[in-house]
């Protein structure tokens, strides 16, 4: 028969309480005990009421080769009392040590967490540098992009600065080349405008020298000769103005306008100066019919 030196808990919930038995290896938990070797409370304060242990009765058992549980050896280490179970147990854990560090393997739990911390510590730098080196490449490429988009900005202002240039150059001389064809233009029409003058002139005082009628008073509406000239002379003034501005196309089609427009007056002065006779015709006297009387009434 084997015995073996292990807690008991006893107390209420959240009030704990543990005595140290002898107790047959086979028996249940809470089965028969052969003797009670002391007790422990976790919860007392006063560290000599803490643990009660009967020394003399506890290194009887060992010596008659009662195993004690992991707890209550350290325990009784803790109060100064060797067996050789814990030292076999020394052993063979500084043997499994030895073999799982020949191996490259983590023998505690403390080795583990702590190899773990330090394994984090290093995946986390790795994910940093790999971020703050991609955020740079980033930069680098915006600012490549920027500087490439500035360059092509630049040379595309050039360009079109070139362009306007050139064209401004073209017009010029555009205007350069139709500059004389606009003066002689001009000149005719000035030339055609004080030709028709007199002829308007000449059909006015035709128009006056005829003779009026009685029953017709006809008014005629003159104007001067100076006005005439005058009114022709900036005619040609808006013309030249225009000229400078419009391309030669334009100035044609304004000259033409303006000719068709000249000719349309140069009839109306006609028709006003003509005399228009208007006869008043008297109303008609309606003949008076006699009225038919009997034979009778006349005798």
């Amino acid at each position: 028969m084997s015995v073996k030196l292990r807690m008991t808990r006893i107390g209420r919930r959240h009030r704990p309480f543990f005595r140290i038995n002898a107790v047959e290896s086979r028996t249940p938990r809470d089965g028969k005990v052969l003797e009670k070797l002391g007790h422990y409370d976790p919860i007392e304060k006063d560290k000599s009421k803490q643990l009660v242990l009967n020394l003399e009765r506890i290194k009887y058992w060992l010596d008659k080769g009662a195993i004690p549980s992991d707890t209550v050896s350290q325990i009784l280490l803790r109060q100064g009392i060797k067996h050789k179970y814990a030292e076999e147990k020394a052993a063979r854990r500084g043997r499994a040590r030895a073999l799982a560090r020949a191996k490259g393997k983590l023998f505690t739990k403390a080795e583990r967490i702590a190899a773990e911390k330090a394994a984090k510590a290093i995946e986390d730098k790795a994910k940093a540098e790999a971020k703050a080196e991609a955020k740079a490449q980033a930069e680098a490429k915006a600012k490549a992009e920027a500087d490439e988009k500035l360059l092509s900005e630049a040379k595309a202002k050039e360009e079109k600065a070139r362009a306007e240039a050139k064209e401004k150059a073209e017009e010029k001389a555009k205007a350069k080349e139709e500059a004389p064809q606009a003066v002689e233009e001009k000149a005719e029409v000035k030339t055609k405008l004080e030709e028709e003058v007199p002829e308007v002139v000449e059909e006015k005082v035709a128009a006056q020298a005829e003779p009026k009628t009685e029953e017709a008073k006809v008014e005629t509406k003159t104007e001067p000769v100076e006005v005439k000239k005058k009114v022709a002379e900036k005619q040609v003034k808006k013309a030249e103005k225009k000229a400078k501005v419009k391309p030669k196309a334009e100035e044609k089609e304004e000259v033409v306008k303006e000719a068709k427009a000249k000719a349309k007056t140069k009839t109306k002065v006609k028709a006003e100066a003509k005399p228009e006779a208007k006869e008043k015709k008297e109303p008609k006297k309606k003949p008076v019919r006699k009225k038919k009387t009997d034979k009778g009434d006349e005798n």
